[in-house]
């Protein structure tokens, strides 16, 4: 007599769909929790020693801190300068909330386009 394979994995075909639906619905529960985590989070980055930023994990610009004195606001060269460490700043923070991103939602996501 031969024996269902498929028998291990529960139900009487071999095949529990309640207990699969379960975990999905468990696993559905954890991304939703890390990822409003993370929605909550923030992240700083900064350029040049003169320019923080600080971002939410959705990559919202919540905020810029620009040191006293560091830039002259009548010099175009300087205003280009902090212009460009802006947009340094924001990158270093993005990168750390993209790090952040992966390691809480990339284990679950799985891989699935979309998610994380």
């Amino acid at each position: 007599m031969s024996q269902n394979p498929f028998e291990a994995l529960g139900g009487a075909g071999g095949f529990d769909m309640n207990a699969l639906l379960a975990q999905a619905q468990e696993m559905q529960a954890q991304l939703t929790d890390a990822h409003e985590k993370l929605q909550a989070a923030r992240f700083t980055g900064a350029a040049g020693g003169q320019v923080t930023v600080e971002i939410a994990g959705s990559g919202e610009l919540t905020g810029v801190t620009i040191a006293p004195g560091a830039f002259d606001g009548t010099s175009a060269d300087d205003l280009e300068v902090l212009g460009d460490l802006v947009v340094a700043a924001y990158r270093d923070a993005k990168a750390k909330a993209d790090v952040e991103a992966q390691a809480s939602l990339g284990p679950m996501a799985g891989g699935i386009p979309g998610l994380g």
